[in-house]
């Protein structure tokens, strides 16, 4: 029975002026449905692919200018997530901090942009950050059941989305940089003089970012995969089996984790870029 959904061949209605759209190109492919409309959604489809964007984008544009800043990222004993681990020589000088000289005098730029790409390389190619940024800024798709712009789609299979499979990689590299800023989230129980013993506002704002960037981490599917992916009989693994299910509950809420911590790490690097240029002290709790 005919629906009037089935493909039609290339014709003269399909390619005269007044169609729908270009031949062979889109939704109005020989080989797509012929619905003559691009969606039948009535809600507000694009607000969520347009917030997505407009958050992605905020990001990006304040990480870039805290990352060029070189500048305003260590106060005592606080040290900004973007610049952790310190690997240049012309970083600040860190009593007891992450202070790696790995790059001699000749590296002149940022020292952030030495550590950073391993934290955004993880995101980057995180499974809930692809769908987001594909919607959000691609339109591939721009939302369920609306069509993408695209003539053709050849998904991850071709350079540079191909890179995209490294991200089990990037994995390995995030839980030690993860690592060093628990390291770091530990010397913020000093004061100002380095002194053990003592908790201010700063250091609640690096205990609820370090919870969150674990919590992020765990919950990635690299992750869960390492744990249990390849077992065949749980039974004779009931400890990796515990921590797979438990993964497995963190992977569930893998997007809202991705954007707190996101949030988080951005506003620990604030909290230490007002400190670092007075706006205010750190409030002391003992």
């Amino acid at each position: 029975m005919a629906t009037g959904t089935e493909p039609q061949p290339h014709t003269e209605a399909h390619g005269a002026k007044g169609a729908a759209g270009p031949p062979g190109t889109g939704v109005h492919a020989p080989s797509r449905a012929a619905i003559p409309a691009r969606h039948l959604r009535t809600d507000r489809w694009w607000l969520y692919p347009a917030t997505t964007a407009a958050g992605l984008f905020a990001f990006v544009v304040y990480s870039t200018w805290r990352a060029f800043a070189n500048a305003d990222y260590y106060a005592a004993p606080y040290v900004s997530p973007f610049y952790s681990p310190c690997l240049a020589e012309n970083c600040h000088p860190m009593r007891g901090g992450p202070n790696w000289e790995v790059f001699g005098s000749w590296w002149g730029l940022s020292p952030a942009l030495l550590i950073l790409i391993f934290p955004l390389g993880f995101r980057l190619t995180c499974y809930y950050y692809r769908k987001a940024y594909y919607r959000g800024f691609w339109a591939s798709p721009p939302a369920c059941a609306v069509a993408e712009p695209h003539k053709k789609y050849t998904g991850e299979t071709r350079f540079p989305l191909i890179l995209q499979n490294i991200h089990r990689y990037f994995f390995y590299f995030a839980v030690v940089v993860a690592g060093i800023l628990t390291y770091d989230t530990a010397l913020t129980f000093r004061n100002a003089d380095y002194e053990w013993g003592h908790m201010g506002l700063g250091t609640l704002v690096f205990l609820v970012n370090i919870a969150l960037i674990w919590a992020y981490t765990i919950s990635c599917h690299s992750c869960r995969h390492i744990i249990g992916g390849r077992l065949r009989h749980f039974s004779r693994h009931p400890v990796r089996y515990r921590l797979w299910g438990w993964a497995g509950k963190l992977n569930a809420r893998h997007a809202a984790l991705a954007w707190a911590s996101l949030i988080s790490v951005a506003a620990a690097d604030f909290y230490v870029f007002l400190l670092a240029t007075g706006v205010f002290d750190d409030p002391r709790f003992f």
